[in-house]
């Protein structure tokens, strides 16, 4: 990810990315966020990566676009972690962070598009469907998610 922000003529270590989820009232879901944040920073190897929840749940879109210009970023992406574009994406987060970068004068920031259509998001499926069908049909190990919360069971009509 460093070597294309550096063929954009941009440089990685001032560009910060908000990653966006809705944000839940359940702290399973909003400690995931700092998961996936963590886990794209490892990821990428960009050196200023921050969590925000659209709501419900802190640090906010706010909290984090001032962690990434206190970190050094000059130009923000705020990814919105969700799977189709909806009113959040297309609404909400641009308000949320165009009120947030009004307290940071200079510093550009884009609301980029959510994950949406991609074969990798198939792969991905197939992937957890196997561990799934692993877990319950052949005692496999089950996932992250289902060994957190119980999560995949087999039913029976």
């Amino acid at each position: 990810m460093i070597e294309q922000l550096e063929q954009l003529g941009l440089k990685p270590q001032e560009v910060g990315v908000v990653v966006v989820d809705h944000g839940s009232r359940r702290e399973e879901s909003n400690s995931l966020l700092l998961e996936v944040a963590a886990m794209f920073q490892r990821v990428s190897s960009l050196p200023i990566v921050e969590p925000a929840h659209m709501e419900l749940a802190e640090p906010t879109i706010a909290q984090a676009f001032s962690q990434c210009v206190e970190k050094g970023a000059k130009l923000i992406v705020v990814f919105p972690y969700f799977l189709a574009p909806g009113r959040h994406w297309s609404l909400d987060i641009p308000a949320l962070s165009a009120k947030a970068a009004q307290s940071h004068p200079g510093v550009r920031y884009l609301v980029a598009a959510p994950l949406g259509l991609d074969e990798l998001m198939a792969q991905i499926m197939m992937k957890r469907i196997r561990v799934c069908l692993e877990h319950t049909l052949h005692d496999g190990a089950a996932c992250a998610i289902c060994s957190e919360s119980g999560g995949c069971e087999m039913h029976e009509c």
